[in-house]
Order: structure tokens, then C-alpha cells, then sequence
């Protein structure tokens, strides 16, 4: 599930927004203390080179006053005009996931490999060989790329991932794991995946 990060000081604004993604761009999760897939600023262009940098795999939406100036563009940053129009901002927000994902800076990079979401693909940076992966395999890594270091539980990927309850049955989960774990990790210790912690799981950094 796409996530998604509000920052506003007109909370008025921020709820009326947020009450339309939920309404009509169910598919996205608004969260405050995660890495987002998405980033919305509301007028306030100083914090704008900030999140450019710590955001730098992540577009941008940025809220402008209607007489606002015109602004340099930038990758991944997108300006749109109060009054804001719906359906082009929705559109523009689901468009973007694949933007960011087709980027050079879309590309995650960690323990020397880069993942691809929108190809489907992870480059073994350490014999440069390229394996195509499923929908599910690159799903359950971007998750788990997202949460950073943060062990992710099982429960915790049935619900985020396949929009499972979070009491549904776990050994599906484990089962993709272990067959993704054997496609991409071989017999090369030092090409660890995903490690098992605490009955949980977690990319190796």
C-alpha cells in the first residue's frame, strides 16, 4: 500500500485534503513518522530543499497560493494551484508512484542491490546478475525497504502487503520469503535479503 505524508500549518486544509485521498484514493495510507511514498507540502517553499534531500527517491506535491509565482522545476517535485482540482491531483498522485519507480531515483539500493520496482527486477550488484521477481516479491521488499530498520512482523505484512487480516493464517508469508530468499540469496552468506528476528523480518542494510 502506498503511503503517503501531509505537512501543512492550516490543519483545516490538511483534514479537508486527507478526508478526499481517503475517500477517493482509498489504495493510500497517510502516515507522519515513516519514509513516504509520496509528500505533500502545502505553500511552504522553505522546507522544500529539506525534503528533497530526505526524501530524494520520493516525489513531491507542492500547494501554492493561486498568485504564487512561478517556481523552478525540479525532478520529482510537481506545483499545483490553489484552488486545487481533484480528479487532476489524484490522477497525478497515482501517476507518480510509477514516476519515482521508473527514475534513476526510484531505484532502492541496499546491501549492494538495487530493486526495480516498476521493472520487477533486483540487480546482485556483487556478480551483477539480474532476477526477475513477483508482483508480491517486490511488494514485500518495498515494504520492508520503507520501514527501514524496523522489524516488520508477519501479521504486519498480511495486512500492509496483502491486505490481509492481521490474524489470517502466517505461512504464506514465510512460504514467499523462504522462495524469494532462495531465488535472490543462492548459497552466498554474504548475500543476505531479508533477515529473521524476533519472529519478524527485516532488510539487511
Amino acid at each position: 500500500m502506498p503511503t503517503l505524508k501531509m505537512i501543512s500549518s492550516n490543519e483545516v486544509f490538511r483534514q479537508d485534503l486527507m478526508s478526499q485521498i481517503g475517500l477517493y484514493a482509498s489504495d493510500f495510507a497517510v502516515l507522519d513518522d515513516l519514509e513516504p511514498d509520496v509528500v505533500f507540502l502545502d505553500e511552504d517553499l522553505s522546507l522544500l530543499q529539506g525534503l528533497q534531500k530526505k526524501y530524494a527517491h520520493t516525489p513531491i506535491f507542492v500547494f501554492l497560493p493561486e498568485n504564487a509565482e512561478d517556481t523552478p522545476s525540479a525532478p520529482l517535485v510537481f506545483y499545483f494551484r490553489k484552488p486545487l482540482e481533484l480528479s487532476t491531483l489524484l490522477n497525478a498522485l497515482k501517476a507518480s508512484i510509477h514516476l519515482a519507480a521508473n527514475s534513476e531515483a526510484g531505484v532502492l539500493k541496499f546491501n549492494r542491490y538495487e530493486l526495480f520496482p516498476l521493472q520487477k527486477e533486483i540487480l546482485n550488484k556483487r556478480n551483477n546478475r539480474r532476477i526477475k521477481l513477483t508482483e508480491r516479491e517486490t511488494a514485500i521488499l518495498q515494504y520492508l525497504y520503507k520501514i527501514k530498520d524496523k522489524i516488520v512482523t508477519k501479521s504486519e505484512l498480511l495486512e500492509n502487503v496483502w491486505g490481509y487480516h492481521p490474524d489470517a493464517a502466517t505461512h504464506t508469508i514465510e512460504t514467499h520469503i523462504y522462495r524469494l530468499r532462495q531465488k535472490v540469496e543462492g548459497d552466498d552468506v554474504q548475500a543476505q535479503l531479508i533477515l529473521t528476528e524476533d519472529g519478524g523480518y527485516r532488510l539487511k542494510r
